[in-house]
């Protein structure tokens, strides 16, 4: 077994790390404090084939396969944590969901713009009554006419402040079967935006409203049966997520050690103590095993969907990871770390946020744990006889 990368993937993430050293290092900090999406990051991603990686060369993508996808994200967080959104926005999550279901027409109308950096796509999934119980949303799509009318709302979705595409999880009848997905365009009657709201990372949100929203036919992404596709899809996401995550915990390990190295304290460098010494140690064997992991469920996806156990195992070591990572570098700068002038407390802010988004840490053991049996595990009770 060969654990190398390619010539190809070598000269690949070595071309992405360039241009993160060349174009993202500078205003890494700055640009983690600012609220807005960087939309100059996403032009100059776009300009450079960072945009719509997996996607076929011939519907305007580069070609390549989810391993190539977290290479990118990976390098590109590890300089500029927050590009590294930029990056996710135009490769994973709702953007690879809709690659991968979305009709030749659907593509030719929504595509350009999300390629091109000039607009991204939101995701609308979670309501206050269904989180990690998603098949409990009550977003509903009723016929009406040639169309559906959707009525419900949306809580949590990232990128709203800013979105001008929405893929929105919602109901067309009972039960797991009944749910789909439809796109809403930013503006159409009925869809209004609520007050904008803040995470503990900075980023910002926006409740979704659908007043009896018309959705056409040429809106409609997946009728009923398509909640396990999605599902299937919605892994790339969790892959994204980890990728950030481990990544992240990796930018914060560097500055931990640089200043390891430099920072002296009883007339001895920090790194010349044993206690200091070994959380490296430590740091280093979990952010290298969670990187194999990541790398397995990439690897072998190809230029397919990922496994979902391979995700769920990956999704949970990098977030472990990340989040020992971060957590660790604060204690070894101290009130260095601490401070909004370097990057690992942003560090520590998102990558906490990931261990919730996506799939909590608990879903994830739930999913393993099923692997592991080979059963599921019903988290509802069971129903009255």
């Amino acid at each position: 077994m060969d654990f190398r990368l390619t010539e190809e993937q070598r000269a690949f993430r070595e071309s992405v790390r360039r241009f993160a050293a060349d174009h993202l290092a500078a205003g890494a900090v700055a640009r983690a404090h600012d609220e807005g999406f960087p939309w100059d990051v996403a032009r100059l991603m776009a300009e450079n084939g960072l945009f719509g990686i997996m996607l076929p060369e011939e519907e305007g993508g580069q070609g390549g396969t989810l391993m190539d996808a977290v290479l990118a994200a990976e390098a590109i967080a590890e300089v500029c944590p927050r590009s590294a959104d930029v990056l996710q926005a135009g490769n994973f999550g709702a953007f690879r969901t809709l690659a991968e279901y979305a009709t030749r027409e659907q593509k030719e109308r929504w595509f350009a713009p999300l390629l091109a950096g000039k607009a991204i796509c939101a995701v609308g999934m979670t309501e206050p009554e269904a989180g990690s119980a998603l098949t409990d949303l009550r977003s509903t799509c009723r016929p009406d006419g040639n169309g559906y009318r959707l009525t419900g709302g949306k809580v949590f979705t990232s990128n709203s402040d800013d979105a001008s595409l929405f893929l929105v999880y919602c109901r067309f009848g009972p039960g797991t079967e009944g749910i789909g997905s439809v796109i809403l365009e930013r503006g159409m009657e009925g869809f209004t935006l609520g007050e904008k709201r803040r995470f503990l990372n900075g980023e910002t949100w926006r409740p979704l409203h659908f007043d009896n929203v018309f959705i056409p036919p040429s809106h409609v992404l997946l009728k009923e049966g398509g909640f396990r596709r999605q599902i299937a899809g919605f892994n790339v996401e969790r892959v994204g997520n980890a990728a950030r995550s481990r990544a992240v915990g990796e930018c914060a390990f560097r500055l931990a050690k640089e200043h390891a190295e430099t920072r002296v304290q009883f007339g001895r460098r920090l790194m010349e103590f044993q206690g200091i010494a070994w959380k490296f140690a430590e740091l280093r064997v979990a952010l290298d095993g969670a990187q194999l992991l990541l790398w397995r469920a990439a690897a072998n996806a190809g230029r397919g969907l990922p496994d979902p156990q391979e995700v769920a195992i990956a999704k949970y070591a990098c977030n472990q990871a990340g989040w020992l990572a971060v957590n660790e570098a604060m204690q070894v700068m101290g009130a260095t770390g601490y401070s909004e002038d370097v990057l690992v407390e942003y560090c520590f802010r998102k990558v906490r946020g990931w261990m919730i988004a996506g799939g909590s840490l608990e879903m994830m053991r739930n999913r393993i744990a099923e692997g592991v049996f080979g059963r599921s595990f019903p988290q509802r009770p069971p129903s009255p006889q």
